[in-house]
């Protein structure tokens, strides 16, 4: 109903209306009280905007003479002594008062508390032109080449090492396994006593991963108890050799082992 009012660049109706509005919203315990604050809110935004876009309107156009006139008012100009007197050309400074212009530094110094700083807007320029930079493809060919070179050497070596180690252990397991079972061929191996460690779950995983190698070569062989346990066993060579023992059917059993089992 007010727009009119409020749309006034002169006018602060709109910002006693925002004011009251929150001091209302403090009250708000209803859906509905929310909602209509939130309409009144789009509202005073859609006046805000409307009354923001006419005085940049208003500010395009500037009247120079008005704002001189302003502005010898407000350094102390009195219009009626200048038409009573005619020759106050020959008065050195003309009609303005001793402490005109000290009026008006007084009342700008609020305003410019300290002086612009400048900066550059897409950063600072340099005096003199950057130095090139001198290309050396050919040691950069060199260098990459020797680099490239190494890391496959390098990672070929790792990668021998850790299947070296792999070998070693799988092969130390399978002679411990072969002098339980010498020891006392009777007795079946609990393949869990046999890959458990006590003290370490990291390394019953890494026993369990080395004897799956075993089982796969067939020098090993895991079958279950009269209690449904798995028991192993070293294989016994056969006279046909490796033929006899890839041609031989094979069985592949996932076993899962938490820690909680472990323990």
């Amino acid at each position: 109903e007010n727009r009119e009012a409020m749309l006034n660049s002169k006018s602060n109706r709109l910002t006693e209306a925002l004011e009251e509005a929150n001091k209302l919203f403090d009250g708000v315990c209803r859906a509905r009280e929310a909602a209509l604050d939130a309409q009144f809110l789009v509202i005073a935004s859609n006046i805000g905007k409307e009354k923001a876009n006419e005085l940049h309107s208003e500010m395009s156009a500037f009247d120079s003479t008005a704002f001189a006139e302003d502005l010898l008012t407000f350094m102390g100009i009195n219009r009626t002594e200048v038409e009573e007197t005619d020759d106050s050309e020959d008065v050195p400074g003309g009609f303005l008062p001793s402490d005109a212009w000290q009026t008006m530094g007084e009342e700008a110094l609020k305003y410019f508390r300290r002086a612009p700083t400048f900066h550059y807007m897409m950063g600072s320029f340099k005096s003199e032109p950057p130095v090139p930079k001198q290309r050396i493809e050919r040691q950069k060919k060199a260098s990459r080449g020797k680099a490239e070179r190494a890391m496959p050497a390098q990672l070929k070596e790792m990668e021998e090492s850790h299947q070296e180690a792999t070998e070693k252990e799988v092969e130390r397991i399978l002679r411990i396994l072969q002098t339980h079972f010498e020891n006392d061929p009777d007795t079946p191996i609990s393949f869990f006593d046999f890959v458990i460690d006590p003290n370490s779950f990291a390394h019953t995983v890494e026993n369990m991963f080395h004897v799956s190698f075993l089982i796969r070569d067939g020098l090993a062989k895991i079958r279950l108890d009269e209690d449904e346990l798995p028991i192993i066993e070293p294989t016994k060579p056969s006279g046909r050799g490796e033929e006899d023992s890839r041609t031989r059917a094979r069985n592949q059993v996932v076993i899962s082992l938490d820690k909680r089992e472990w323990k």
